[in-house]
């Protein structure tokens, strides 16, 4: 409170310095409590910066023994880049393997013809499908450029059109989808086709379909196969029919390809498979009797003599029962591509045995020299009915063609270990399991993939490691310890860090929470840690990661005294190189076969710094207990100030009321002196 003052008046009492002494008396207690606040708060901090630093470490080490462990981490690499590139999961195998790209997928880019500047687009609805996406537009008309926004507008992510700026001023319309993939063929329905048939985009298709079947061709039994099982009928042919041919349980047909289908090479032949249960033949011949079993003719017998009947006979045919029951037959491997030198290549219908039937579709540009299919019914219980086969142009969209193609519809083709195998898009993540391939060329050669450790994510994870370990050691030789030097040691601090962690120094010296803390970690990492008898890295050190990693005979340094570890780099690259394995199962690894981790360095870590950086953990208590202390000293402060301005209130009115008594005593002195005076004068 400001001293006690009146204006003209001086303080002829010395009351402000007087109260301010009094004062200072009465502070005592408010200056000792917000000293004690000020601990509080300094030992806060402090704990709270352990707990951070632990609690950075405790989340890297979780990392060093997840599923997301870094050790886990493969690298694809790829000899031709350009062309063909990879990215594998954690589950991938080391290896490698050759790919070699055919053909990239691509999507239907078509352009019109030159059009002059001012062509309108007449109003009507508009259709356009890829596969079985859909886009329409009610087109009220308008130019061209209004109608390419409107498209844009209302395609989203499956179409796209633009304008084309060509010579003369004239204009050029490209639509395309952006579904890559033979099966996403772009198609104009509605006004959409006549408008682009107007602009020269589409024209009538020259190759129509062309339609076959058995009863149209050369059908004849394709060749024999090793009979699956002793007993089981030779496969038959099947019944030709007007929409096919009917393929009842070990039935078999081979339809060669008419000569106008050879002709085109690069059409997509598309038949259905539909499968029928029906009674499965093995049960038939799995019952068969054979001839009955009669009791012995028996003999008679008169005195020595012995006479045999003559065994009975029937006239029942002998059946011969299969000399082991047989088992019935499932399969899809059904349909077989012929070629030109009698070899076969076998196409999977996954599909036949659902509800719906099966959709064959080949692209006869996969099988250069194919002259025929073979259907081959080997199941027991399934009838085969088989559709006639179309022959199309996969470029021809209902009877039309593009004009001026950029680019057609196509899958994407690759050759894996010499399998072609073809998909509808440019990424391909389920021909190798837990690898997914891109495209986005053609090869030269085919590209060898190399599978194989990710050696620089997993060093980088244990620099990391070992920097945060540092970090947290650190602190916790500077809270408990007195030494100077502990700071000086720590050249990566700024000036004003060491500043803040002098004023921490040898905060908790005597606190058993550190120096505990300290020890079990230093445990930890110097343990030994057996996956099995095959285990050849079994200690951190052997990583090239210890306190005296580096092995430094010359001198005497007291920092590799303080517990810090030091990395070998040339020791430890080495390691990663060779025992990528090892060090994952160091860090973690399963002791008891339940799948769940439950030692190595990172778990044991994990599970020491939990106790103290969880929420109700050690170091929390104590920052909560201190946060309570911080509170109630806080609230005695508030008490002890309020207390202090009410007694220097009291003062300063009691020392007022003093000063005014005094002033008025000293002017009634002054009155009576000043009386006496006159009457003095008076009296001479």
């Amino acid at each position: 409170m400001p001293g006690f003052n009146i204006p003209g008046v001086t303080d002829q009492y010395n009351t402000n310095n007087t109260i301010e002494r009094l004062m200072q008396v009465e502070r005592v207690p408010l200056t000792r409590e917000q000293e004690t606040l000020k601990t509080y708060q300094s030992e806060q901090s402090a704990w709270r910066d352990v707990n951070m630093k632990l609690a950075a470490l405790r989340e890297n080490v979780k990392k060093l023994y997840s599923y997301d462990s870094p050790f886990s981490n493969k690298l694809a690499t790829s000899s031709d880049e350009r062309a063909v590139s990879a990215a594998a999961t954690h589950d991938a195998a080391y290896g490698s393997f050759t790919v070699d790209v055919i053909q990239v997928a691509s999507a239907d880019r078509f352009l019109s013809a030159e059009l002059e500047k001012d062509t309108a687009v007449p109003a009507g609805n508009y259709g356009f499908t890829a596969g079985e996406t859909a886009v329409t537009i009610k087109w009220n008309g308008g130019s061209l450029e209004e109608f390419v926004n409107a498209f844009n507008r209302r395609a989203g992510n499956t179409f796209r059109s633009r304008i084309i700026n060509a010579s003369g001023g004239k204009k050029i319309l490209l639509i395309e989808s952006l579904k890559t993939g033979a099966e996403n063929t772009m198609h104009f329905e509605k006004d959409a086709l006549t408008f682009a048939k107007d602009i020269g985009m589409m024209g009538p298709a020259h190759n129509a379909d062309i339609v076959f079947g058995p009863a149209h061709t050369d059908r004849t039994l394709p060749a024999p196969i090793a009979r699956e099982q002793s007993g089981l009928p030779e496969l038959s042919a099947g019944a030709v029919t007007e929409d096919g041919v009917s393929l009842p349980p070990r039935t078999a047909v081979a339809i060669a390809l008419p000569d106008d289908v050879k002709a085109r090479p690069n059409d997509r032949l598309r038949f259905t498979v539909s499968a029928t249960p029906v009674d499965d033949i093995t049960v038939l011949l799995n019952s068969h009797e054979a001839a009955p079993e009669l009791p012995a003719a028996g003999v008679v017998t008169f005195n020595d003599i012995t006479v045999p009947n003559f065994p009975s006979d029937t006239t029942l045919p002998v059946v011969e029962r299969p000399p082991e029951p047989l088992v019935p037959i499932v399969t899809d491997q059904i349909i077989s591509i012929v070629m030109e030198d009698g070899s076969e290549r076998i196409v999977k219908t996954p599909q036949l045995f659902s509800e719906t039937e099966s959709v064959v579709e080949i692209n006869m540009t996969d099988y250069p020299g194919m002259t025929g299919i073979a259907v081959r019914n080997r199941n027991t219980g399934t009838a085969l009915t088989l559709s006639l086969l179309t022959a199309s142009d996969p470029a021809t969209s209902d009877g039309y063609v593009p004009l001026n193609p950029v680019t057609t519809a196509d899958d994407a083709v690759i050759k894996y270990e010499g399998i072609t195998i073809r998909r509808p898009t440019n990424t391909i993540d389920d021909v190798i399991p837990d690898i997914t391939l891109t495209v986005s060329n053609k090869t030269d050669r085919p590209a060898t993939i190399t599978i194989e450790p990710d050696i620089e994510s997993a060093k980088e994870s244990l620099i990391t490691f070992v920097g945060q370990y540092n970090q947290a050691i650190a602190e916790i030789n500077i809270l408990s310890q007195t030494r100077p030097e502990l700071i000086e040691e720590l050249t990566y601090l700024t000036e004003a860090e060491q500043a803040a962690q002098r004023e921490k120094l040898g905060l908790f010296q005597g606190d058993f929470t550190l120096t505990n803390i300290k020890s079990a970690l230093q445990s930890i990492v110097s343990s030994q840690y057996r996956a099995d008898n095959d285990t050849a890295i079994t200690l951190l050190s052997q990583l090239g990661i210890a306190t005296n990693a580096t092995r430094s005979s010359i001198g005497y340094n007291a920092s590799r005294l303080r517990g810090y570890l030091e990395i070998d780099e040339r020791m430890l690259d080495r390691v990663l190189k060779e025992n990528m394995e090892d060090i994952k199962k160091l860090f973690g690894y399963d002791s008891d076969g339940d799948l769940i981790i439950d030692t190595g360095i990172g778990y044991e870590l994990d599970q020491q710094l939990g106790a103290y950086t969880q929420s109700n953990g050690i170091l929390t208590t104590r920052v909560n207990t201190l946060n309570s202390r911080i509170q109630t000293s806080e609230q005695r402060i508030s008490r002890l100030e309020t207390q202090l301005e009410r007694r220097e209130m009291q003062l300063r009115q009691q020392f007022g009321e003093m000063e005014s008594a005094l002033d008025s005593l000293e002017a009634q002195q002054n009155a009576i002196t000043n009386f006496t005076r006159q009457n003095q004068r008076n009296n001479q």
